[in-house]
C-alpha cells in the first residue's frame, strides 16, 4: 500500500480533490461557453472576502463564503442580465470590490494568520470532514442540475437570445448556473485555494472542447481531465512537499500542452499521408517518360 493511503488527511484531500475535479469542469463548460472565464475569479474573491469575515468575526467561515459567494453571484447575473453593465465590467467591479473588503477585513482581524493562507492556497491538512461533506452535496446537486437541464443549458451557453425565444427559462437558469458556481468555487478552496480555482473550472474544459466533436463528450473529456489533475497534482504535492493546488493546475496544464500536442501531431500525419499520395501519384506519372529518355 502506497504511503500516501495511510494518511487520513491525505484520504480526505484525494476525496476532496476527486469531488473538486469533477465538479469544477462539469459546471466550467458553460461558463467557458458563455466566455464567462472571469466570473470564476471574481466569485473566488468575493468568497475569499467572506473568509475574511468569517475569520474576523470567529464563525465558520466556509459557510460564510459559501453565502457571500452565492450573493455575489446573484449581484454579478442581476448586473448582466439587466444590461447595467456589461458582462466584464461588471464582473470587474464585484471584484476589486470585494478584493478591497478583504484586504481590509483581514487588515483589522490583525494580518493574515495560517487558516487563511490555507483558503488562498489550498491546503491538504485543512480538509474537514465538513468540507468533504458539503464537497460531496454540491456535487450531487451539479451533476442532478446538469443532468436534468442540460440541453436547456447548452441553448444558453451558445445563443442566450435564441434560448429565451425557444421557451427556456433562461433568467431562472443562469441564476442558478451562477449561484452553483459560487457555491463549487467556495466549497473548492479548501482543496485548491481561492487563487488556483478559476483555473479548475477553465483548463479542463479547455482540454475537452480542443478534443472532443460534442458538448457531452467534451464535458466527460474535461471531468476525467480534473479528476486525473488532482489525483497527480495532489500525490506529487505529498511526495515533493509542493503547493497541492499549484500542483494539481500545473498537471492540468500539461494536459492541455499535450491534447494541443495530439492535434498537432494528428494534423501533421494527415498532411503527411496526404503528402505522400500526391507524391507516389507524381512519381508514376512523368517520371516514366524521363527513364524512356535516357535510355
Amino acid at each position: 500500500m502506497p504511503s500516501i493511503l495511510l494518511y487520513d488527511f491525505m484520504l480526505r484531500a484525494l476525496a476532496g480533490g476527486v469531488l473538486v475535479g469533477l465538479l469544477a469542469p462539469t459546471l466550467g463548460i458553460f461558463v467557458v461557453l458563455r466566455r464567462f472565464s472571469l466570473i470564476a475569479d471574481t466569485l473566488a474573491h468575493v468568497a475569499l472576502m467572506g473568509v475574511a469575515v468569517g475569520l474576523a468575526t470567529n464563525t465558520f467561515p466556509s459557510l460564510v463564503a459559501l453565502g457571500a459567494a452565492s450573493l455575489g453571484a446573484i449581484v454579478v447575473e442581476q448586473l448582466r442580465s439587466r444590461g447595467r453593465l456589461p458582462g466584464d465590467r461588471a464582473l470587474a467591479v464585484v471584484l476589486y470590490g470585494s478584493l478591497a473588503t478583504a484586504v481590509v477585513v483581514i487588515g483589522i482581524a490583525g494580518g493574515f494568520n495560517v487558516d487563511l493562507f490555507s483558503f488562498l492556497f489550498g491546503s491538504v491538512l485543512s480538509v474537514s470532514p465538513l468540507d468533504l461533506w458539503l464537497l460531496v452535496g454540491i456535487t450531487a446537486t451539479v451533476v442532478l442540475f446538469v443532468g436534468v437541464f442540460f440541453v436547456d443549458l447548452a441553448q444558453i451557453a451558445f445563443d442566450d437570445d435564441l434560448a429565451r425565444v425557444n421557451g427556456v427559462r433562461t433568467g431562472a437558469l443562469n441564476l442558478a448556473l451562477a449561484v452553483l458556481t459560487g457555491a463549487t468555487i467556495t466549497l473548492s478552496m479548501r482543496v485548491v485555494g481561492v487563487l488556483l480555482v478559476g483555473a479548475m473550472l477553465v483548463i479542463p474544459v479547455m482540454v475537452g472542447l480542443r478534443l472532443a466533436r460534442s458538448l457531452r463528450t467534451a464535458m466527460a473529456t474535461a471531468v476525467v481531465v480534473g479528476v486525473v489533475s488532482a489525483i497527480a497534482g495532489l500525490t506529487i504535492a505529498f511526495y515533493v512537499d509542493a503547493s497541492a493546488g499549484g500542483a494539481t493546475v500545473l498537471t492540468a496544464l500539461g494536459l492541455l500542452g499535450l491534447a494541443y500536442l495530439w492535434i498537432a501531431v494528428r494534423r501533421w500525419g494527415r498532411r503527411g499521408r496526404a503528402g505522400s499520395s500526391g507524391l507516389a501519384a507524381n512519381r508514376n506519372g512523368p517520371s516514366d517518360h524521363r527513364h524512356h529518355h535516357h535510355h
